[in-house]
């Protein structure tokens, strides 16, 4: 597990190196590499490596766990459980928690694009001539990455962890071979450093940590991904292997500088012996792929989050392994990835350029990640204020000087991961809002249960053989669909069950406590069946599991019916126009239920209705 954590979890921050040292004496910052500066940028490297990593993530963070779950929709699930229902407070965290969950995306672009563009531009050093095919190969490189989704990941996965540790094992091999030429650079270990580097260097100091917090990109990983490997092996591959290894190379990266100013330009690949270098070449653009496509997976992830917890419209999931739940493919977003990618290698042309863009979607993770905690530590968990409130203001004190540096990139890049959180954002708030207004809408015309029962039991209609499921939103009333059938069809089936499902703020939800049933009269049975926002719906499988019913659940003589209504957007009803627009574009582009519950298509039948709203 550990090894296999090394792989998936630490496969973002392990690509670092490759840029991160180069960006902070690039022209961009204006910081010249004498030995005063050289230290200084290794100390506040170290000193994030240790505080930001270490400390908040790998220590602290994991602890902010939702039934062993991390990531920001899973913080979001525990910080709604801990607010009060209708409460400002409650709102203003849950749009930071979304906003939060849209910046994953755009840092989901960004990466694949930087990481093997980097790697890919090792080229240029080896032979300069070679420059002009850097950005066809990484373009053939990123499609290739994306195109193989579709055959998922279980079988390259199996590679992912003994390759990253032999990367890790390659940095710290560098480091060592550089560090021995100019020992002294292990002075940077001293805090002071940082701090004379911005006392030198003022206002050009504190920009220059938008070109630090490269050290520390894939944090949000090691937290997201949690799930998957518990906190132990995190903690253990962190410490005894990963850490190390980063630490040492960008020492030998700062000795390499300081004995050699020209390897400022490209201080990692100029570590490198020349015999070895088309070999690390190709271990860098193999690393970078791996790190991509822990991004990639975590984007997938955190779009059926997003989806369980009904902050997005229901869209194409397929499962790429029977064995692993958590390994899936959603080729809507696959694609809009690969073409969002694919814009920034073209735009922006070297990983140079992107740096720009890198860092302000992290750092406003990161924030966003401190105060939700916070609120999770103190209210849901009960924790002393007295211990809280001094660790989270210095998180955020130093998470608020990192967006701050990284928010003059805004004009420079910046503004990219921005407005891609933004427009999803947009998408999230406008589903939810736009979904509570049709449920709102849809409620006027329902029937409470009870007197529906009543009804049918006084003038019973005509019952047909099987057995009819309909869906609905609530355990109340009676779904239109049933109703419908019974306006135009006349009839109602012999056995009839009201599903409702129910998306809870939890990872995943006990077998035990999964379904539940409520005999009615007139053979009508309520059946309420509750789903993790990590779990796969799978509605046929659930019915099948039932036992308290005692009528026959196969599939040839069940239908399952749905409603499914066509929105016409009307002005001054709701929402601004333009959002009812959008929820109206996303509704008619939405997954099918049929799809989404994996019912057998041929079993079901849609009865729609036509809403203004």
């Amino acid at each position: 597990m550990t090894i296999a954590a090394i792989g998936v979890v630490f496969g973002d921050i392990g690509t670092s190196p490759l840029y991160t040292m180069r960006e902070a004496f690039s022209e961009r910052y204006g910081i010249t590499p004498n030995p005063d500066n050289v230290l200084g940028v290794l100390s506040l490297i170290v000193w994030g490596l240790l505080v930001i990593v270490t400390l908040k993530y790998v220590v602290f963070m994991l602890t902010a766990n939702n039934r062993g779950e991390g990531g920001m929709m899973a913080l979001l699930a525990l910080v709604l459980r801990a607010t009060k229902r209708g409460s400002k407070k409650r709102w203003l965290l849950m749009v930071l928690g979304l906003f939060g969950a849209a910046l994953f995306y755009g840092d989901g672009v960004i990466t694949p694009a930087i990481s093997v563009l980097s790697a890919v531009e090792g080229l240029q050093v080896a032979a300069p001539r070679l420059e002009p095919f850097v950005i066809p190969l990484t373009l053939i490189v990123v499609i290739g990455l994306f195109a193989i989704q579709r055959k998922g990941t279980a079988k390259v996965g199996a590679l992912f962890g003994p390759i990253t540790v032999l990367w890790f094992g390659v940095l710290g091999a560098l480091g060592i071979l550089n560090l021995c030429e100019y020992p002294q650079v292990l002075k940077a270990m001293d805090p002071t450093y940082a701090m004379h580097f911005f006392i030198n260097n003022k206002y050009l100091g504190f920009i220059a940590l938008g070109a630090v917090v490269l050290a520390i990109t894939g944090t949000e990983g090691i937290y997201t991904d949690m799930g998957h490997f518990g906190t132990k092996p995190i903690r253990i591959a962190w410490s005894c292997w990963v850490l190390p290894a980063l630490l040492l190379n960008y020492f030998g990266q700062g000795a390499l500088i300081l004995s050699n100013h020209e390897a400022v330009y490209h201080p990692f690949y100029s570590m490198v012996p020349q015999w070895a270098l088309y070999p690390v070449i190709a271990l860098a653009t193999l690393s970078t792929v791996i790190a991509s496509q822990a991004v990639i997976s975590g984007t997938f992830s955190l779009t059926r989050q997003a989806i369980q917890l009904g902050y997005c419209p229901r869209l194409n999931i397929l499962h790429t392994s029977e064995s692993e739940i958590g390994q899936i493919y959603m080729p809507w977003v696959n694609w809009a990835l690969l073409a969002g990618v694919i814009g920034l290698i073209l735009g922006f042309g070297s990983s140079s350029n992107l740096a720009g863009a890198y860092g302000v979607a992290i750092t406003g993770m990161m924030t966003i990640d401190t105060i939700l905690v916070f609120i999770v530590v103190t209210t849901l968990w009960k924790w002393s204020r007295w211990v809280a409130i001094p660790l989270v203001f210095i998180f955020l004190f130093i998470d608020l000087s990192l967006f701050s540096a990284n928010s003059v990139k805004l004009l420079d890049g910046g503004w990219f991961p921005v407005a891609i959180a933004l427009l999803l954002f947009t998408c999230f708030t406008t589903w939810r809002r736009g979904s509570s207004i049709l449920n709102r809408r849809l409620a006027p015309g329902a029937i409470g249960l009870t007197p529906f029962l009543e009804s049918i039991t006084a003038h019973p209609p005509k019952r047909v053989p099987g057995t009819a499921v309909f869906l609905t939103g609530s355990e109340q009333g009676i779904p239109h669909a049933l109703l419908h059938n019974l306006n135009h069809n006349k009839i109602i089936h012999e056995n009839v069950i009201l599903l409702t499902v129910k998306n809870e703020d939890v990872p995943h939800t006990k077998e035990d406590d999964r379904i539940k049933v409520k005999v009615l009269r007139s053979a009508f049975y309520s059946v309420s069946i509750s789903y993790g926002f990590k779990d796969n719906p799978n509605i046929p499988e659930a019915l099948r599991a039932i036992k308290k019913i005692p009528i026959s659940l196969e599939l040839m003589t069940t239908s399952f019916f749905l409603s499914r209504q066509t929105l016409i957007p009307k002005l001054g009803e709701g929402m601004v126009l333009w959002r009812e627009q959008l929820f109206a574009l996303l509704y008619r582009n939405a997954g099918s239920a049929t799809v989404f519950f994996k019912i057998p298509a041929n079993r079901v039948i849609e009865l729609g209705t036509r809403i203004e709203f």
